[in-house]
């Protein structure tokens, strides 16, 4: 068998095991602590303007997918924003981009600091996104997909008087089944595909992130979006994918039976998203390519980091909506 990029991460079969979020803290107006104060007997943090600081990374999807929620719902000035270097080594994400490689809200020069003064104990791997509290210096969450689902339900007293409604309560259940799906198969397919470290596994996860694009491409060949004509957190989460794939996981992760530019109707999607407000500025293709060929030594022992593609098909007409 391979060797695997995270070894605890990987099962006896070669499939690539996620490993689960530690710190799961949420931050709600239902806390019963005082402003100030830190999480209730139920893990719940006081919700509190200018209080918690959102860690991402550029080149992270996971981490993205909160960036691009929480300039939607204009939680700006809100929750502050903190970057990591797209390049993590054995130390892991550090705050090498800020005036003398220290976060100037923290103060500290890696996240993995935030993540020991909550537990002194944890081992497992450091992950953005990240919502950090500046009163203690703890992680409150790293939880990606309850992390976002809250800032458009608990954090509903902050946002703007235009911002969209990314979780309408009248379309979860169906919501909730589809972002399951495209998560199991897109968004953590992909890494299953990279990861893997025996041919069944990556076959197997191959398979299945395919067969559901060509699902999606079906789903939306008759619809702007994932659910109908408006904007949901769906769109989010599948875009934070589509935007790396041909720089990162055709190549890089050998997700390679069609790129993007070659599936029309993900394509068209991608660059629908890509050209509204909140998606594409927040997008770094450098830091994106530095951070997977760059990282990843088991799977690019070389590090070089490739040239390609041509970019510049993400500006021109989309011909949806």
């Amino acid at each position: 068998m391979a060797r695997p990029q995270f070894s605890a991460e990987t099962a006896g079969g070669g499939e690539f095991v996620r490993q689960p979020n530690r710190f799961t803290g949420r931050v709600t107006p239902h806390s019963t602590s005082p402003e100030g104060g830190g999480p209730d007997a139920q893990g719940r943090w006081p919700l509190e303007a200018g209080r918690y600081r959102l860690i991402w990374c550029r080149a992270c999807p996971w981490a993205h997918r909160a960036r691009i929620v929480r300039d939607l719902l204009g939680l700006q000035e809100v929750i502050s924003l903190g970057t990591v270097d797209p390049i993590r080594d054995e130390r892991g994400w550090r705050f090498a981009l800020d005036p003398d490689g220290f976060d100037p809200v923290l103060g500290i020069g890696f996240l993995s600091e935030a993540y020991l003064a909550t537990d002194p104990d944890y081992t497992g791997r450091v992950t953005v996104p990240a919502l950090v509290d500046t009163v203690t210096g703890r992680v409150v969450t790293n939880d990606y997909p309850q992390l976002t689902l809250d800032l458009s339900t608990e954090w509903r007293r902050f946002h703007a008087p235009d911002a969209p409604d990314l979780y309408p309560v009248a379309l979860r259940p169906e919501l909730d089944a589809l972002m399951a799906e495209i998560h199991r198969d897109v968004n953590n397919g992909v890494y299953r595909c990279g990861f893997a470290t025996s041919q069944a596994a990556y076959d197997e996860a191959y398979t299945a992130l395919f067969a559901r694009l060509d699902a999606l491409s079906q789903r939306l060949a008759g619809q702007r979006y994932l659910l109908g004509e408006h904007l949901t957190e769906a769109d989010v989460r599948l875009f934070t994918t589509l935007v790396r794939f041909d720089v990162a996981y055709h190549g890089h992760f050998k997700c390679n039976r069609q790129k993007l530019t070659e599936m029309p109707v993900l394509w068209a999607y991608a660059r629908d998203l890509f050209q509204t407000p909140g998606f594409g500025e927040t997008v770094d293709f450098d830091h994106i390519k530095r951070h997977y060929y760059g990282t990843h030594e088991a799977i690019n022992p070389t590090r070089i980091v490739p040239l390609g593609p041509d970019l510049s098909g993400w500006t021109t007409p989309h011909g949806r909506g």
